[in-house]
């Protein structure tokens, strides 16, 4: 968690992620929770960020993605480490795991950066996400729903 603690506070992950404190509870909560499942992300071995998904209908509260297909999973995820910014990891990272979760059976994988974040989002579109909609965030921040479906599901919308 100390690795995690520290990402957090980087000015390219804190620019688009909540206040340490608030994400590290929130963190620290999915680790023992149906669902959602977190990772560390490793380059050559080396812990270089995180990513998790999770399933929004298992949300016990208010969530703003239940209106998609059953068996969406969403994603959260950025690279802790400054220096492998923009070297195309990012790109890589998401179109694996995203696959993974196709193979896994999901119907659609979504996602939902700041509108602002333009390298996210351009990333996420070179990986074959499309906007679906703007919403604004419990806390009163922009964000954009994006979607990929699975090819291999007839069902996804």
């Amino acid at each position: 968690m100390p690795l995690l603690a520290r990402w957090l506070v980087m000015p390219h992950v804190a620019a688009w992620w909540g206040d340490k404190a608030t994400e590290m509870k929130g963190i620290a909560e999915t680790i023992d929770s149906v669902d959602t499942e977190p990772f560390i992300i490793e380059l050559d071995g080396r812990p270089i960020g995180f990513i998790q998904s999770y399933d929004p209908h298992l949300d016990e509260g208010e969530n703003p993605f239940q209106d998609q297909p059953t068996g969406t999973l969403g994603i959260d995820q950025f690279i802790g480490e400054p220096e492998l910014i923009g070297k195309g990891h990012g790109t890589r990272l998401i179109t694996e795991f995203v696959e993974m979760l196709f193979e896994e059976g999901a119907p659609r994988v979504i996602l939902d950066p700041d509108p602002a974040n333009k390298a996210a989002v351009r990333v996420y579109e070179k990986v074959g996400f499309h906007p679906v909609r703007r919403f604004k965030t419990e806390n009163g921040g922009n964000a954009l729903l994006m979607a990929i479906d699975n090819p291999d599901d007839a069902d996804a919308e």
